[in-house]
């Protein structure tokens, strides 16, 4: 049996478990299961490489996307190593670990097909990134990589971010994508959201959630009713799962945008 599966804590609702499984029966992938793997402390990593015979490679989510680094054998260059912060873990035959960040491409592939398909290119966008934690991280070198610009909105000011209450007329006006990476809005606590000036939202705005649950975040329903375009991050879940099944199921490390 191939074994799969997440880690983190606490892993109260899971997206990977439902849709892996799914994939497995859908595709009739044989001799394969996904299971959560709820630990209080990374310090229960080891022992569980140790125990799970067949465990081909895990997911990993908050809060252990930076630390679960220390307790790894490599890391992708591509990925992982550019943003410091690890999603995707593959074990292979001979014990050892090696680290991707999947958010990345999830992100970035999503990003470019939602733009295209709204007659977009993102050379036309300048974005707010909200929040600095991990996700966001992946979303920056996302836009690296694509030679989009970018300010970081955090709830200080400092020398790399910007304040909510700096986000003038001006500054909203001149950055049309703003992208929520921060769990503001994501369900039981849907009544919340990023505070940012929503009377600022024009129609020439596009607003990305990378939460998907609920389905229209305050954030994207605040912007919507602005006339702005919205998208949540279900369609990044999903090929950023689909990257991480590519990376645990062939020899090589493939890594193609």
């Amino acid at each position: 049996m191939n074994l799969y599966g997440l880690i983190g804590f606490p892993l109260t609702h899971s997206f990977s478990k439902r849709y892996f499984t799914d994939k497995f029966t859908r595709e009739k992938i044989k001799e394969s299961s996904y299971e959560l793997f709820e630990m209080k402390s990374l310090e229960e990593l080891p022992e569980l490489l140790k125990q799970k015979h067949g465990l081909r490679g895990l997911n990993v989510t908050i809060p252990y996307k930076k630390d679960v680094i220390a307790y790894l054998d490599d890391l992708d260059d591509a990925s992982a190593e550019r943003i410091g912060a690890v999603n995707t873990i593959k074990i292979y035959a001979d014990g050892s670990t090696k680290g991707f960040n999947t958010d990345y491409y999830g992100f970035q592939q999503s990003l470019v097909e939602w733009l295209d398909k709204r007659g977009e290119s993102c050379a036309n966008f300048k974005a707010l990134i909200l929040g600095n934690g991990g996700a966001a991280k992946a979303v920056q070198v996302a836009l690296k990589d694509l030679e989009m610009e970018y300010t970081l909105v955090s709830r200080q000011n400092s020398d790399d971010c910007v304040s909510y209450e700096g986000l003038t007329q001006e500054v909203m006006a001149s950055h049309r994508l703003i992208i929520n990476t921060t769990p503001l809005g994501t369900y039981p606590n849907t009544e919340e959201c990023p505070l940012i000036p929503y009377q600022w939202v024009t129609r020439q705005h596009f607003l990305y959630d990378l939460v998907y649950n609920p389905a229209e975040t305050l954030f994207l329903k605040k912007g919507s009713e602005q006339g702005a375009a919205t998208m949540n991050g279900l369609k990044m879940l999903e090929l950023q799962a689909e990257k991480a099944w590519e990376i645990w199921t062939t020899e090589e490390n493939l890594w193609s945008v």
